[in-house]
Parts: C-alpha cells; sequence; structure tokens
C-alpha cells in the first residue's frame, strides 16, 4: 500500500509538467497544420489522469492512514504491555507522551492520520509538480528555474514558524487540550450524564467544551499564524522572480526567438513552479509527526522504566510457610523523595488471614501492589518462604496470586471471561471449541461463593452496546470482581488480595460475602484491606498501618484490650452503628477521621 501510495505521488507530481508539454506541442501543431490526432490524444490521456489519480489517491491515503494509525496503536499497546510492571504508566515524565500518542487519531488536537495523509500526499504532489515544472523551463534559460524554484521554495524558510508548532508541549497548551478533552468526556460519556442532569450542567459543560476549544484553538494559532514581515518578504520574493521570468518568456516571443507553442508550454510551467510555495504540507507533516515521534520515545522510554525482572526460580506451593517484608522503603516515581513505605516490617504466616487499616495514603493498597510486583521496593524485601520475591519466575507468582483492586477492571466480555480471563484466553488457543473441560462448573461455583450465581447467562456480554448485552449495577459488578478472585483461588492461587473488596455492598451483604469468602480462602493467605471493622474483626490478625510502618499488630480481641489505635476506630464506628447513623452507601467512619 506504501509503494502504491508513493508510486501514485509520483506519477501526480510529474503530470502537470507532461500536460503542460503536450499543450504547447498541441498549439504548436496547429500552428504549423500538423496531424493533431496524437497531440489530442495525449493531452486527452493527460487530463483524464490529472481527473482520476487524485481521487483514487485520496482513497488510498485515507487507507495508509488507518492502516498507520492502527500500526501506531499496535506500537503502543506492546510497548505499555510489554513492561511487567505499572510504574511506567504511571511516570508523570511519560505522560504527556502518552496522552499523544493515546489520542492522537481522535481528532482532538489534530485531524485524525487518515486526514492527515491526504494533506501530506497533496503537499508532495504540490512540490513534486511544482520542481517538475520548473525543470520544464531548461528548455527556456538555464537560469529559469532556479529563479523560479529558488523564489517559491524560499518561502519555505521564510514562513518556517507557520509550519511547526513549537509550543505543541508547554504546560499551558498541555493544559489547554486536557481541559477540552475533560469537558468533551462530560458531555459525551454515560457515567456523567445522570448528574449532569440532575445538577442542570448540560449547558455548563457545553460553554466549558466551547471555552476550553477556543482557547486551545487560540494556543495554536499564536504558535503557528503568519508573522507579517515573513508573508511580505515572500510575496515580494515570488512577485520579482515571476516578473522576470514571464518578461523574458514575453521578449522571446516578441523577438521571434520562442515559437508560440514553446510560450505556451513554458508559461504553463512557469505558473505552475508556483505548487511549490510554502502550504499544507509542513503543518500535515508536523501534526502527523507528533504521534509517531510520542510512540518512539515512548517504546525506548517504558523499557527504561521496565525495572522489574523474572527470576527463574519457581513459585509452585507458595507460599508454604509465611510472607516476610523485611525494611521495605518505597516511593512512586512521581514523588521519589516522600515514601509511602519507610523501613516497613510484616510477618504473614501461610494459610492465614490478615487485615490492613489505617488511613488513606498510609500504604495499604501499595503494600498489595508490590506482593503483586507490580512493583519492586527501593529498600528492603519481600520474601516467601524465606526466598526473595524478585527471585521466583514472574508469571509462576502471579499465577499464585489473585487480587480485587478497588478500581477492579470491568471487561467489555461475557460473564464467563469476567469471572476466569486467564483460563479462558488459555482454553482459546489449546482447545479447538475454546473451553475446558470443567471450566463452567468451577466458574458457577465461583460465583456462588460471591453470591453471584444466577445474575446473567455465562455467554452474555457485560456492555449495553453490544447485542443481547447487559449492564450491571456496582454491587453486582464487585461481586463478579469477587468472584473472579474466587475463580482464581479454585484454578490454584494461594494468596488472596483484597482491597476494599465489598465497599459498594450494605453491612448485611458484606457480612455474607466475607463469610462465604474467608470459607473459599480457608487453604489461602488471605490479605484484607476496609474501612469496616464489621468485616475486619472476623481476619485472625490485624495491622494497623501509620506512616508508611505497622503501628499495631494482632487480633481483634488483642487489639481492643491494648485500647490504642485500632480500639479507638473501632469504638467509633460501634457507635454510629448502634446509633443508627449509617445508610448503604455512606462513607464509614475511618482513621482519617481522627487524623
Amino acid at each position: 500500500m506504501a509503494t502504491g501510495w508513493w508510486a501514485l505521488l509520483g506519477l501526480r507530481g510529474l503530470l502537470p509538467a507532461g500536460f503542460s508539454i503536450a499543450t504547447g506541442v498541441l498549439v504548436a501543431a496547429i500552428q504549423h497544420r500538423y496531424s493533431l490526432a496524437m497531440p489530442l490524444v495525449i493531452v486527452g490521456v493527460l487530463f483524464i489522469l490529472l481527473q482520476v489519480l487524485g481521487p483514487l489517491h485520496t482513497a488510498l491515503s485515507a487507507n495508509l492512514g488507518d492502516r498507520t494509525a492502527a500500526w501506531l496503536y499496535d506500537r503502543l499497546t506492546g510497548a505499555c504491555t510489554a513492561v511487567p510492571g505499572i510504574g511506567h504508566l504511571e511516570d508523570p515524565e511519560l505522560a504527556a507522551d502518552l496522552q499523544v500518542a493515546r489520542d492522537f487519531d481522535r481528532g482532538m488536537t489534530a485531524p485524525p492520520l487518515a486526514t492527515s495523509m491526504d494533506f501530506i500526499a497533496g503537499g508532495l504532489v504540490d512540490m513534486v509538480a511544482g520542481l517538475a515544472q520548473a525543470c520544464v523551463l531548461f528548455g527556456f534559460a538555464w537560469w529559469a528555474p532556479f529563479v523560479l524554484a529558488g523564489a517559491w521554495l524560499s518561502t519555505h524558510w521564510l514562513l518556517r514558524e507557520s509550519g511547526v508548532w513549537k509550543d505543541r508541549n508547554t504546560d499551558e497548551v498541555r493544559l489547554a487540550a486536557r481541559d477540552a478533552d475533560y469537558a468533551y468526556r462530560l458531555a459525551v460519556d454515560p457515567p456523567a450524564a445522570k448528574e449532569l442532569r440532575i445538577f442542570g450542567l448540560p449547558d455548563w459543560v457545553l460553554e466549558r467544551f466551547i471555552t476550553t476549544r477556543r482557547r486551545l484553538h487560540r494556543l495554536q494559532y499564536e504558535a503557528t499564524r503568519m508573522r507579517e514581515r515573513s508573508v511580505l518578504a515572500s510575496l515580494g520574493l515570488v512577485l520579482a522572480a515571476n516578473a522576470l521570468v514571464l518578461w523574458m518568456l514575453g521578449a522571446a516571443a516578441l523577438d521571434h526567438r520562442l515559437s508560440l507553442g514553446g510560450l505556451v508550454a513554458y508559461a504553463s510551467a512557469a505558473v505552475g513552479a508556483s505548487m511549490i510555495a510554502f502550504g499544507g504540507l509542513n503543518w500535515a507533516l508536523d501534526a502527523a509527526a507528533a504521534p509517531v515521534a510520542a510512540v518512539a520515545r515512548l517504546q525506548t522510554a517504558m523499557s527504561r522504566a521496565g525495572t522489574i525482572t523474572s527470576g527463574s526460580r519457581p513459585a509452585d506451593g507458595m507460599p508454604a510457610h509465611d510472607i516476610r517484608v523485611r525494611d521495605v522503603t518505597f516511593a512512586y516515581p512521581a514523588a521519589p523523595n516522600r515514601p509511602v513505605l519507610a523501613g516497613f516490617n510484616l510477618e504473614i504466616p501461610a494459610g492465614s488471614s490478615l487485615a490492613i487499616v489505617g488511613q488513606n495514603g498510609a500504604g495499604k493498597t501499595t503494600l498489595a501492589k508490590l506482593l503483586c510486583r507490580l512493583y519492586d521496593p527501593q529498600a528492603g524485601a519481600i520474601e516467601v518462604d524465606g526466598v526473595d520475591l524478585r527471585e521466583l519466575d514472574l508469571d509462576a507468582w502471579r499465577r499464585r496470586v489473585t487480587a480485587v483492586f478497588q478500581d477492579f477492571v470491568r471487561f467489555e466480555l461475557s460473564l464467563r471471561e469476567n469471572i476466569a480471563p486467564r483460563a479462558c484466553a488459555d482454553a482459546a488457543r489449546e482447545t479447538p471449541d475454546g473451553h475446558a473441560p470443567g471450566l463452567d462448573d468451577l466458574i458457577f461455583a465461583a460465583l456462588t461463593d460471591a453470591g453471584a450465581h444466577g445474575l446473567a447467562d455465562l455467554d452474555t456480554v457485560l456492555a449495553k452496546g453490544y447485542s443481547g448485552g447487559t449492564e450491571l449495577s456496582g454491587g453486582q459488578w464487585q461481586r463478579v470482581a469477587l468472584a473472579r478472585a474466587l475463580s482464581a483461588v479454585r484454578l490454584g492461587a494461594g494468596l488472596v488480595l483484597l482491597d476494599e473488596p465489598t465497599a459498594q455492598l450494605d453491612v448485611r451483604g458484606e457480612a455474607e460475602i466475607f463469610e462465604r469468602i474467608l470459607a473459599a480462602t480457608r487453604s489461602c493467605t488471605t490479605i484484607l484491606i476496609s474501612h469496616r471493622f464489621s468485616t475486619v474483626r472476623h481476619v485472625d490478625r490485624i495491622a494497623v498501618v501509620e506512616n508508611g510502618a505497622v503501628a499495631e499488630l494482632g487480633s481483634h480481641e488483642e487489639l481492643m484490650a491494648q485500647r490504642g489505635r485500632y480500639w479507638t476506630m473501632f469504638t467509633l464506628q460501634a457507635q454510629r452503628f448502634a446509633a443508627g447513623t449509617p445508610e448503604e452507601g455512606e462513607e464509614e467512619v475511618t482513621f482519617d477521621a481522627l487524623a
């Protein structure tokens, strides 16, 4: 496709020069009463090609642009998923390039690549055609092509500031693009639709979108607007060059040094040389080059950010004895000088259940990410049965881990694939019909354990946008996420991480589900992160985390006897329940209330 695109580009670029010459030959044939058959045929063929090849090239450009965009997305997806951890996706230094590379084909800051390719094709055709037309003038005088082509090419240099958006990466431009995109998503995304209408905000969103888009366009204009002196200089230069060449052509014709056919051909070529002039090519190339450059930079930068490497030791049966967190210090890339965990120590016996409570930002979810090896600590180590987690085969360890995070994924796939995504993917590769024996029974058992049995048929897609698809409530989705974790337990996971797993369920539903979870994960090591102490009290031990370290550790009874932070928190929450103040969906009392 690219070869055909370039071939058409070259042919289209040469046709105008050929048409000028053929027109001159036709005029000469008429003047000297030669046969007109062949000149007319040539002129007719060239004219038809000029009319036909343009639309054909446009269609090819659109297809090539689509293919190129898909190629870029393939590279971006590969770069994002090839890194074992997630630090590269949360690195603020990569955020700008990631947004450009991710959103470039949405038309928010530049035309989609399918459109840009047509602009680029048109600009390159004009450039080739103008140069070819100028070359025709060598037949008149050796200096004529240099004068005309040089004048028109100079416009590219004189107007260069207008062709490249130099200020694309300033903070102001990025903020304007982000604001415009955010207002757009508020208007079109379903989750925001309810509150926009309830609070009477549709007009506000529209006004915000228009305002931010105008601001973005103003910044773009200011970065690329024509400079008055450059425009005047360009105009004066090309007028002088054209006047000189056309004057000399006219003088040669009056002196009978140039025939009428030659005059027509050279004059047509002189006018056609103007196609070299500064136009949309510079802008289109700049707009199309930005995402390509961003993807190229991201592939390199993300590979450098992927500091997580797989070990070689097997993880079968782990953890069998314990998990030990030894003097772990960890800070996120966005704030390397503010460690979330500092000298963190914790021992978790295998087969036990542990709850982690503490203020928001205390490091609870961070610990879960480290246990999943989504990050590695900057200091200290996490050991499983005495083996540093970094020495274990990464994929083997992750097969031993299952998790429900607060922001769990809602796959727009069938219920079956939502419950057992890895098993379904493996079955699709390994079996002709894509179904593994006994997998559906395992999925039904996991749904039952999560209180989600009868939610939908296993083949039902959990998204309304698909034929026969359905949408679930927040509580139903949370049960699906729990069932996903429980299916992984049945498939061999030995460590279960639950980060606010029942936040969208009412208190009674939570108590019922958590009893089932503890029963289903009795043979596993279970770590629960929760603000609801009615759930936390049922685990074997509770760790209170403050300032990146364990402040209190023990069973519910032991911590209550200490009358420390846990006792204070539990008492406050129990008083609210006794008074009947908390309702379904109301925020629970947390450690933040005591901060």
